[in-house]
């Protein structure tokens, strides 16, 4: 019976122990990941002005501090109030010296800009690994929970 009871214990212990890579030191706070380094990502709140069929997303500044030279990018979240799976990840327009972003009300086809799809995998209790399911062009990128104003920037150069 102890056996039986210890188990589901060792075997919860060696799943946590596999992942060896870097952790983020806040929570609810996207982080970019280069090897053993992890850059965090710019923080802000997107203005939202509405349009006849569409809202206007804006954060201030042209470029984004938090870089990478990576099409691909793998971001780290170790989560509390952030649901992983609500992540979405858009590509803003550079205008006017701030990044924007236009979203149809109406999510018409072929109106507005769209999420690209992203890959989410846990890699133990609270800390997921996020990664673009496609290659990004070069360009400024912002991750944002599903209905949140909140917006995690980054450059890809």
């Amino acid at each position: 019976m102890r056996a039986a009871l210890a188990f589901p214990l060792i075997a919860a212990l060696a799943f946590a122990a596999d992942y060896r890579g870097p952790r983020p030191q806040k929570t609810d706070t996207l982080y970019l990941q280069h090897a053993d380094n992890l850059v965090e990502l710019e923080t802000v709140t997107a203005k939202r002005e509405a349009k006849k069929d569409d809202s206007l997303y804006s954060v201030p500044g042209a470029s984004s501090p938090a870089r990478t030279p990576l099409a691909e990018p793998i971001f780290l979240l170790k989560a509390d109030r952030i649901t992983p799976e609500s992540v979405e990840l858009y590509k803003f327009d550079v205008k006017n010296g701030h990044r924007e972003l236009i979203l149809s009300n109406q999510r018409r086809r072929g109106k507005g800009n769209h999420a690209f799809y992203l890959s989410v995998t846990r890699l133990e209790q609270g800390l997921y690994k996020i990664e673009a399911s496609e290659p990004l062009e070069n360009g400024e990128y912002g991750l944002s929970p599903t209905s949140s104003d909140q917006v995690f920037c980054f450059s890809i150069y």
